[in-house]
């Protein structure tokens, strides 16, 4: 049986971008390319996960902002999508870089929150939930950086998912459109005093920074591919 065959297919090609641009080693790019279907999979598991923890907060809000609620499973979802359209040879721009934004946006963002808000998040959740939490959400980090195989970040596709993320941004913090704010829950409320702020504005002072961080490293990457391009072409650097 070809293993490569049912379960991926043949890595895409990889540009020679900077380190820091695409810091996996490209084995291991490669292996997530080979066994495609095995990622698509266990995002999938990780979304409807995503989907049962979130599921107090879709009770207590309005089917219309539904879409907001479930940030790391709709980044989770939109990976698994955009790697299965690559396995399918329907490879989507648009996809691939929501995905970047949402994987690397929430795949940090709850981190530092489960570190800033750590006594909580550990006496409620248990050592074991904690963990599980703080680990899964670094490796959405980690598979969001072979994404650039698949898509060169194209400024259209950056700017939608750039719109996206902002509109999700104001519909989690700033802007309860109906009903309350949608951001993800936290173990204490809103208003509760944090140092010299509040336990919200550091959550949504978290959120703003890590919108901007996707955006810095697409269109970094987007420079940097043409750049490759051009001078592969003999049109200098």
């Amino acid at each position: 049986m070809d293993i490569v065959g049912a379960l991926g297919r043949d890595p895409p090609d990889r540009e020679s971008l900077p380190r820091w641009l695409a810091p996996l080693p490209k084995a291991l790019e490669d292996v997530a390319f080979r066994f495609v279907w095995v990622i698509v999979a266990i995002n999938l598991l990780g979304t409807a996960f995503g989907f049962w923890y979130y599921r107090f907060q879709f009770r207590e809000l309005p089917v219309e902002m539904w879409a907001f609620i479930p940030d790391s499973p709709g980044a989770t979802l939109l990976i698994a999508l955009a790697l299965a359209a690559w396995g399918l040879g329907r490879t989507s721009d648009t996809l691939a870089t929501l995905a970047f934004f949402g994987n690397v946006k929430l795949g940090l963002w709850t981190p530092y929150v489960l570190v800033a808000f750590y006594p909580a998040f550990l006496a409620n959740s248990g050592p074991a939930m904690y963990a599980f939490l703080f680990v899964s959400h670094l490796g959405m980090v980690v598979q969001a950086f072979v994404l650039h195989r698949i898509t060169d970040f194209p400024l259209k596709a950056v700017a939608v998912a750039a719109a996206w993320y902002t509109v999700d941004l104001l519909m989690d913090y700033f802007v309860p459109v109906i009903g309350e704010v949608t951001h993800t829950s936290i173990p204490y409320p809103d208003a509760e005093p944090w140092f010299t702020t509040t336990v919200l504005q550091v959550a949504a002072a978290g959120a703003v920074a890590l919108t901007v961080i996707p955006l810095f490293w697409a269109l970094a990457t987007r420079v940097a591919t043409l750049r490759l391009r051009l001078r592969d072409a003999g049109g200098g650097v």
